[in-house]
């Protein structure tokens, strides 16, 4: 796969600049920079959803498989099986063949009938029909679905669905994988056997993922897009070789910005000084000339300089101090129509001011239990009391609403914030300068979740309920925005599989799913929750 003068506008915003890269077949490659570089819209080029302004990305009629971040399957009336089947259509190429074989007969002599029965068996070969089912079984088991596999996909939770298009994704050998933030819905216990498959899978695989463990134990390139310089550059090395080469760099661009600085202001200061200097001072006047176009040239070609994160004090304390016991769960019971029982006399307080985290495998009920305090959905028995005092701002991806057409000052707007104050909160979430007027429909999912958790603070609740807040967010991001989080005084009840966010916050218990049991948050005992299952 190469890129070969590639440029890309949208109206005044470039993304990409004259960019070109080589990925060789059979990379593994992690796609990182910061949101809004510009790494989902390669994506769309390399599909042919988005058209560049000039140059393009070129796979030479490689077979592509792209597992999106939103997962939206067309026919959800299937059942799991038959969803993950249909990723190898052997049935189909089979038909196809017998058709040509047929044609051949009537015509022995027909060497286009020949050359597409070669071409169509090819095909076919390379779908490896002998060994598909197995194949198929295996990528079930492994990534736990088994007990799924009669399963409407309409029947699955977010998490589920996510796995299910993965397991698909795996088993369509696909010449070249696109990977869009895998592991957002990604539970440990497929962990393994995902980073096993990726790593071994005999065609390319391009990653989008904020995950750096995930990315270091597959890939050996990465691709990295400047959002400064609107540059793509490839790296050899997973991310952490990346970061020691990154790192490096910086400190070399850092010195050479200090330096133009330097030299722009001697010359500023030359300038000005021939340029008041007395009309006869000839040679004076000639080497102002001289300064004046060498001070020309160097702001031209300055080296740009990223903008250094300043966190803005505000405050953002709620409305209203909260009640000592804000939620109280009691007795809870839960099951959807015709499936088995999530919970079984259920039963948590949470304290004010808490750090709650609820862990467990996908489709044990996390968010589950989040639309069931919110009241989205009704308990089979027991009660869920929320105390009158109780303020709550919900953050949930599908369900946070933002005016696409609509800037991201106007998406935040409140009568109780000053414009001033407004661009200081959106400050702490990245959002600089020109960056507010942008409209939410221009953005990135990662500046979306922004845009979104700025919003969400903002309301200033004092009881902040979170699913998988850091879904979409490259690593430094999620670093910026955790502290806005850990400053929260308020209490917070999260959903999220990202142990470092985690452990930002500042987690105080933990709700473990399916047992229903309550623990004092440790480290270690996360840690377990998390992988407790990645060596099975």
């Amino acid at each position: 796969m190469r890129a070969e003068n590639l440029c890309l506008s949208f109206g005044t915003n470039v993304i990409y600049d004259n960019v070109e890269f080589n990925i060789p077949r059979r990379a593994k490659c992690g796609i990182v920079g910061v949101n809004g570089a510009g790494k989902t819209t390669l994506f769309k080029i390399i599909l042919g959803q988005i058209t560049p302004d000039y140059g393009n990305v070129y796979t030479d009629g490689a077979s592509i498989g792209y597992l999106p971040q939103v997962i939206e399957i067309k026919n959800p009336d299937v059942t799991v099986w038959d969803f993950i089947a249909s990723a190898r259509p052997i049935k189909q190429i089979e038909s196809q063949l017998h058709d040509l074989y047929v044609m051949l007969a009537q015509n022995p002599d027909d060497t286009d009938v020949q050359n597409k029965i070669n071409a169509v068996q090819e095909k076919l070969d390379y779908l490896d029909p002998y060994n598909a089912e197995n194949n198929m079984l295996d990528i079930i088991e492994n990534m736990h679905l088994t007990d799924l596999i009669d399963t409407k996909i309409s029947n699955l939770s977010g998490g589920q669905k996510s796995q299910v298009a993965f397991a698909r994704l795996l088993y369509s050998v696909a010449d070249v994988l696109l990977l869009d933030e895998p592991t957002n819905h990604l539970d440990a216990a497929s962990r393994a056997f995902v980073c096993d498959c990726l790593r071994n899978y005999r065609g390319s695989v391009l990653i989008i993922s904020h995950d750096t463990e995930f990315l270091n134990k597959i890939v050996n390139k990465i691709l990295f897009i400047d959002k400064v310089t609107k540059k793509i550059t490839v790296f050899d090395g997973n991310y952490d070789d990346y970061k020691l080469k990154s790192d490096q760099i910086r400190v070399r661009r850092n010195a050479k910005i200090a330096d133009e600085a330097r030299q722009i202001k001697h010359l500023s200061e030359f300038v000005a000084r021939a340029n008041a200097a007395s009309p006869t001072a000839h040679s004076m006047k000639r080497a102002g000339h001289v300064r004046a176009a060498q001070l020309e040239k160097l702001l031209a070609r300055r080296t740009l300089a990223v903008n250094e994160y300043k966190r803005v004090k505000m405050d953002l304390t709620p409305q209203r101090e909260e009640a000592r016991f804000p939620i109280m769960v009691d007795d809870l019971w839960f099951r959807y129509p015709g499936k088995k029982l999530l919970y079984r006399k259920l039963s948590f307080h949470i304290a004010s001011g808490e750090r709650f985290l609820i862990v467990g495998e996908n489709g044990v009920g996390k968010s589950t239990l989040l639309k069931l305090i919110m009241g989205f959905l009704t308990p089979e028995r027991g009660t869920i009391d929320i105390n009158p005092k109780t303020d709550i701002a919900y953050y949930a991806q599908e369900l946070e609403q933002l005016d696409e057409n609509k800037t991201v000052l106007e998406n935040v707007n409140s009568p109780e914030y000053t414009e001033l104050q407004l661009r200081a909160a959106l400050a702490n979430f990245l959002f600089f300068d020109t960056d507010v007027f942008k409209t939410v429909a221009s953005l990135s999912p990662g500046e979306r979740a922004r845009v979104a958790l700025c919003k969400l603070l903002l309301r200033r609740a004092n009881m902040l309920i979170l699913d998988e807040p850091t879904n979409h967010l490259d690593p430094e991001t999620q670093v910026v925005i955790g502290q806005n989080f850990h400053d929260f005084a308020g209490t917070i009840i999260m959903v999220s599989h990202n142990p470092d966010f985690v452990e930002q916050i500042g987690i105080t218990r933990m709700l473990v799913l399916p047992a229903g049991h309550i623990e004092d948050y440790d480290h270690e005992k996360l840690e377990y929750y998390y992988n407790m299952n990645s060596e099975e």
